[in-house]
């Protein structure tokens, strides 16, 4: 992504504390957004309490809807022995926050409550 992207980045989170991040998301060529995802230190989601299966980036909207950009993986694995996370995605809406939940799959069409970040 070019310098005119944007950039928000995740607060810290009383969940998994250690974990830091950013979001950098840019209107491309077709009016679509390109969002790319990266994170460090993001514990195992089998290491939570209750015990999950996975991490899942939502997006806010412009429009106040919450949409499912998929399940975060890993570098090696989904989680690797370094803690690197990331994820690719692209959307037609604008966003205006982003927040990642623990879940049982990745295919869920609502968040859980357990939001483990958030972006500032």
């Amino acid at each position: 992504m070019s310098s005119c992207a944007k950039k928000l980045h995740f607060a810290t989170s009383t969940v998994v504390p250690a974990a830091e991040g950013t979001v950098k998301y840019k209107k491309d060529d077709n009016g679509n957004y390109a969002i790319s995802v990266k994170i460090v230190n993001l514990a195992d989601p089998k290491k939570l309490v209750p015990s999950k299966n996975t991490y899942v980036l939502w997006m806010e909207t412009d429009r106040s809807n919450v949409q499912n950009l998929g399940q975060i993986n890993s570098s090696s694995g989904w989680f690797s022995s370094t803690l690197k996370a990331s994820l690719e995605a692209v959307t037609p809406y604008k966003p205006r926050s982003f927040f990642v939940t623990a879940e049982d799959n990745a295919t869920v069409t609502y968040p859980s409550p357990q939001v483990v970040l958030r972006t500032q």
